[in-house]
């Protein structure tokens, strides 16, 4: 009893909503503001010829040096592990410190960093939490103790961790190779519901380097859900719904699936159908960052990760041209598909009275 009361006391609270929706949102809010602002700025920069985005602001020495775009990327350990923080209510002693943690954490935790960074700044936190205020010497003991324990389990279990991740992340990858129609319907599907779910797909994807084909399919699904309910839920919401869900997300109708989830089959059905297409028929692949593969048309930052990865692979020679067929596939995909189906889909299932009016309708 005495140990609950201190947890009570401690704002520790040990629950999967605490740490696999609000820690894993925060962390992908982090994602967004470091590594996918990072890159936009680089792609615009280079794409625009735009010196002030291109030249470097910090020069460490002759071989080093940084542009915006640079350092905004290098920041994202920190700012994961800080919106962790944020999420799960640390003090300002604790949130600070976790700062050399998530940059620790994520160079050590390699192409699975997140998913360390995660898990790390999770225990940090709420060792930090424990023993804050608990003593005259706060400022000395908070830092001291949440730094030791999360640069020291970083140290112990970050690398096993990231090659975990990762590793999960080539088999996918490896297996939509091998079977792009099976693997496309259900990256398309699984992501696109994780999406509209209160948790994160960006920070799933991310975790798991979910590139190439997997990734292209993980755009199709997100697309799939958010054009898909933004055209569907037209009629109710107008043109703020059509924005806030088409550019925004797809999750402002979680409460409106918990009353009738009928009105997720036609964007899963699309998502099923346009996953496959993006991988046996466009060949559409996320060689972005991989946070990008679980944004779908937010911020259109799926198809900016896209284009990126088409830039990047043009300038490594490893693909010659961006094609007509590689932007009709894209604009199919990602918006045009999604609200046909949906709305096709949207329509029967309002004539056979499985969505009735007001059912889509945004509070």
């Amino acid at each position: 009893m005495k140990f609950k009361e201190f947890l009570k006391r401690k704002n520790i609270v040990i629950s999967a909503k605490r740490y696999g929706v609000d820690a894993m949102g925060a962390m992908a809010q982090g994602l967004f503001c470091t590594l996918l602002v990072g890159t936009i700025l680089n792609t615009l920069g280079s794409q625009l010829n735009l010196a002030f985005l291109t030249n470097p602001v910090v020069v460490v020495s002759e071989t080093v040096s940084y542009t915006i775009g640079q350092l905004a990327s290098l920041m994202v350990g920190p700012a994961m592990a800080v919106a962790i923080g944020y999420a799960l209510q640390c003090p300002p002693l604790v949130l600070f410190s976790l700062i050399p943690i998530g940059y620790g954490t994520n160079l050590l935790g390699g192409a699975g960093g997140p998913l360390a960074v995660l898990v790390i700044a999770i225990v940090a936190s709420e060792c930090g939490k424990a023993v804050s205020k608990e003593t005259k010497v706060d400022i000395l003991v908070t830092p001291i103790v949440t730094i030791l324990a999360g640069m020291g389990l970083a140290y112990l279990i970050a690398p096993a961790l990231g090659a975990a991740a990762d590793a999960v992340g080539s088999f996918i990858r490896w297996a939509t190779e091998l079977q792009p129609f099976i693997m496309g319907i259900l990256i398309s599907v699984v992501v696109g519901i994780a999406l509209t779910l209160p948790i994160s797909s960006a920070a799933i994807c991310m975790t798991l380097t979910l590139t190439g084909l997997a990734g292209g399919a993980a755009v199709a699904g997100c697309c799939a859900q958010m054009i898909g309910f933004a055209v569907m839920s037209f009629k109710e919401n107008r043109w703020s719904g059509l924005v806030s869900q088409g550019i925004g997300t797809s999750m402002l109708q979680m409460g409106n699936i918990v009353k009738n989830p009928r009105i997720w089959i036609p964007p899963i059905v699309a998502s099923a159908i346009t996953g496959p297409l993006a991988t046996c028929v466009f060949k559409l692949q996320m060689n972005g960052a991989p946070v990008n593969s679980g944004m779908g048309t937010c911020g259109f930052c799926g198809q900016i990760g896209v284009y990126t990865g088409w830039v990047s692979d043009v300038a490594a020679g490893t693909k010659a041209a961006i094609t007509a067929f590689d932007w009709i596939g894209l604009i199919l995909i990602s918006f045009v598909l999604p609200a046909i189906l949906c709305w096709a889909g949207g329509k029967l299932l309002r004539k056979i009275g499985w969505i009735k009016d007001g059912d889509l309708k945004l509070n």
